[in-house]
């Protein structure tokens, strides 16, 4: 399996609080992984500084066998990234489709494009509500509809910061279901998120980090057999 992201060395820091000290991982073209750590480890850094948002001071960001670090957060996003942030930030005064339609792209011409269908078919309640506006939806629901307004960007690797926090079971149930469908479909994914067990069916590889730094990384079944590391870095 080719690499589509390759993060390599990566140094951050706002002002004088350096964050990041040497995170490395990859994403493999059609896999997922995931990023794992407690809060405030410097996961969202680490995507900040994948995306142009915060840059690294040192290191380096290969995306499509490109160098990526350096370039601006638009451009990136052009070159087929696209990112849920945490809190989803939907336009609360645009109705779902309106959503929807303001990201609607497909610079890298491909042969069967997200559109709305597509994603009215993935998410059936988005597709119920789609007049209704972003500021009239419940949480799981503006979930579902941040992670339609980054498809419809037709990425080439999906980005996922906090994918299901604060959602009720069974939303997040509906939310792991739809990454399935996702994976099985060939899209490259990085998820950070907290639910380990979860995570283990659903990714590759994870890479585990603690104030800045990578402590562990490995494939889904070494993470399965090894929880005592869930409880000593994941709080779990």
């Amino acid at each position: 399996m080719s690499v589509l992201l390759e993060v390599c060395d990566l140094q951050t820091a706002y002002g004088a609080s350096q964050v990041l000290f040497g995170i490395s991982f990859s994403v493999p073209a059609g896999g997922v992984a995931t990023l794992l750590g407690r809060n405030g480890m410097g996961k969202t850094t680490t995507v900040r500084s994948i995306l142009g948002l915060t840059p690294p001071r040192t290191g380096e960001v290969r995306f499509l066998g490109e160098r990526i670090d350096g370039l601006s957060p638009d451009r990136i996003a052009r070159m087929g990234l696209a990112l849920v942030p945490e809190g989803r930030q939907i336009f609360p005064n645009l109705t779902v489709e309106e959503n929807l339609r303001a990201f609607a792209a497909n610079r890298r011409s491909r042969a069967e494009p997200w559109t709305l269908d597509r994603v009215y078919a993935l998410f059936p309640a988005l597709a119920a509500r789609r007049r209704n506006l972003g500021n009239q939806l419940s949480g799981g629901e503006q979930q579902m509809l941040a992670i339609g307004r980054a498809l419809m960007t037709n990425p080439e690797l999906l980005i996922l910061d906090e994918a299901t926090e604060g959602l009720a079971p069974l939303i997040r149930e509906q939310i792991w279901a739809c990454l399935d469908q996702l994976r099985a479909q060939g899209q490259s994914i990085l998820v950070i998120d907290k639910y380990v067990q979860r995570l283990i069916r659903l990714a590759d590889s994870h890479t585990v980090i603690e104030r800045g730094r990578v402590v562990w990384a490995g494939a889904s079944a070494e993470l399965a057999a090894d929880p005592g590391l869930w409880h000593r870095y994941l709080g779990v």
